[in-house]
């Protein structure tokens, strides 16, 4: 009898756990629908960063490039197999959907990614100009089809550079694409590159974006570029521009020394300079919950270049796999 009771209390508990849960989503619905056209960065007084903080664990996505060896059905079988939630799908010139061609391919990809379980959130274009027809139909496909994030082009520096006319026209650009996005209902994010692009110090990147709403227009935040620009400072970096995150790509580096020249090289996760551990609790510290791209930069015979592998495919899928498998257990400390 004791037995029985106890389960019926469960059982009980289950159930208020689980009103409770709808009722707590029907507010949050109503309360989203309540905002309307208010600005998402400012209501009731408060800052929303990011998207969703007090969700679960942000969404893993592969960057597709080194999977342009495959067609979209074996591309969908490799990710689901290697335990990604979906497919950073590359929609730009040599991608696996050409942008003159999206209309026709990407409603194709998109269906066949869905039929395996994946996610189709995200795509990574070469989008830097509102006013360019291509850009606006692909934008336009894109947020039909369910994306709701998208990956913009890059603005590099002239060699006679004047920083701050350069910033105030590429904010000009961008205050026109994020009214674009608006329009349509689709978020962009710029990603921090190193070298001589705009966004590669971090700072002047978050003046251009700072008074624009990161549900139009924000930064999609890599902590390679940025520990390869800032090896030590890179957390003041991440504070600065952190309001404005909307999407994170991952990947790891070292640097090496040939004939006297120090470069770059990239490395799985977890073998290179990154401190991963500092970074995950930087995550954590701000809250940042939003789709994370992984880039598999590294050599994988010459698939990390989008071409045809000279690497066993079963090999390029297991070091892709070590990886996802490497940031879930890092974003689960």
């Amino acid at each position: 009898m004791i037995h029985f009771l106890k389960l019926v209390n469960q059982f009980k508990k289950i159930m208020m756990d689980r009103n409770n849960h709808c009722r707590r989503d029907f507010i949050k619905k109503g309360s989203l629908a309540t905002i309307g056209g208010l600005s998402f960065t400012s209501v009731m007084g408060q800052k929303l960063v990011n998207f969703e903080p007090e969700s679960h664990t942000p969404e893993l996505y592969i960057f597709s490039k080194a999977l342009q060896f495959l067609d979209y059905k074996e591309m969908s079988v490799a990710a689901k197999a290697i335990g990604a939630d979906g497919l950073d799908l590359t929609v730009r010139p040599k991608g696996h959907v050409l942008p003159e061609n999206v209309a026709r391919d990407l409603p194709k990809a998109t269906e066949i990614m869905q039929s395996y379980g994946l996610k189709t959130k995200l795509i990574s274009s070469s989008v830097k100009n509102a006013e360019d027809p291509v850009n606006i139909q692909l934008l336009k496909v894109a947020a039909k089809l369910g994306y709701s994030h998208y990956r913009t082009g890059w603005f590099k520096y002239p060699k006679d550079i004047a920083i701050e006319r350069d910033i105030e026209a590429y904010a000009i650009q961008l205050k026109r694409l994020a009214q674009l996005n608006q329009d349509i209902g689709i978020t962009g994010a710029y990603q921090n590159h190193s070298g001589l692009y705009f966004g590669a110090p971090i700072w002047d990147l978050k003046t251009a974006l700072k008074d624009m709403n990161p549900k139009f227009l924000g930064c999609q935040y890599d902590i390679m570029h940025a520990s390869l620009e800032g090896a030590k400072s890179w957390e003041l970096d991440f504070q600065l521009i952190q309001p404005h995150i909307n999407s994170l790509v991952i990947k790891d580096f070292k640097w090496i020394e040939n004939n006297g020249i120090w470069k770059k090289q990239y490395t799985s996760l977890g073998e290179g300079m990154i401190n991963f551990d500092a970074y995950f609790e930087v995550l954590k510290k701000y809250k940042i919950n939003v789709p994370i791209s992984i880039h598999y930069e590294y050599d994988l015979g010459g698939a990390e270049h989008g071409k045809v592998p000279t690497m066993p495919k079963e090999k390029i899928l297991e070091q892709m796999k070590k990886d996802i498998e490497f940031i879930k257990k890092g974003l689960s400390k």
